[in-house]
């Protein structure tokens, strides 16, 4: 291993309804997540589990964070190829399995990045690029569920003069 990076965050619950969890459904999921010098994140569980569904709940985080990992992991490979990235957005989706005793695991994430380049020539290389980008990604790489890639690359318009 080459070095190790630690990351720390902190979890408050919000979600005390005055009687604490006196009942399933007599507490809140809301809660907040943050860590130093950033802003807060809102959390809660997802609707289906008695959450608040205008916060974001884990699984949608968990989804983000592959999503983003992909995101960082191809514009450096992008760069190491000499492909100029113009724009990238990703519309990620994955499902979980919840299991008879409460529990639940994801079974797939599947990321749908659209990535737009400056050449033309380099559409197939820009595509390539997703599998080493794949490999790079730290998240992904510590999951146990397939991470599937759908990405499409796009050549931007030239510029048209007025």
């Amino acid at each position: 291993m080459i070095g190790a990076h630690h990351y720390a965050v902190q979890i408050q619950w919000t979600g005390n309804r005055g009687t604490g969890t006196s009942s399933y459904r007599a507490y809140g999921r809301e809660h907040t997540l943050s860590s130093p010098g950033k802003e807060q994140i809102l959390g809660s569980a997802d609707r289906a589990f008695h959450g608040n569904a205008d916060r974001w709940n884990p699984e949608e985080l968990l989804l983000a964070a592959l999503s983003q990992c992909h995101l960082l992991s191809y514009l450096h490979v992008a760069v190491n190829h000499g492909v100029v990235v113009l724009a990238y957005a990703d519309d990620a989706i994955g499902t979980m399995a919840q299991t008879a005793d409460g529990g639940g695991h994801f079974t797939a994430a599947t990321l749908r990045p659209r990535v737009t380049i400056a050449d033309p020539a380099q559409v197939e290389l820009a595509q390539s690029l997703h599998a080493e980008a794949a490999k790079a990604c730290f998240i992904a790489a510590s999951v146990n569920f397939p991470v599937g890639h759908e990405p499409i690359v796009i050549v931007a318009e030239p510029a048209t003069l007025l």
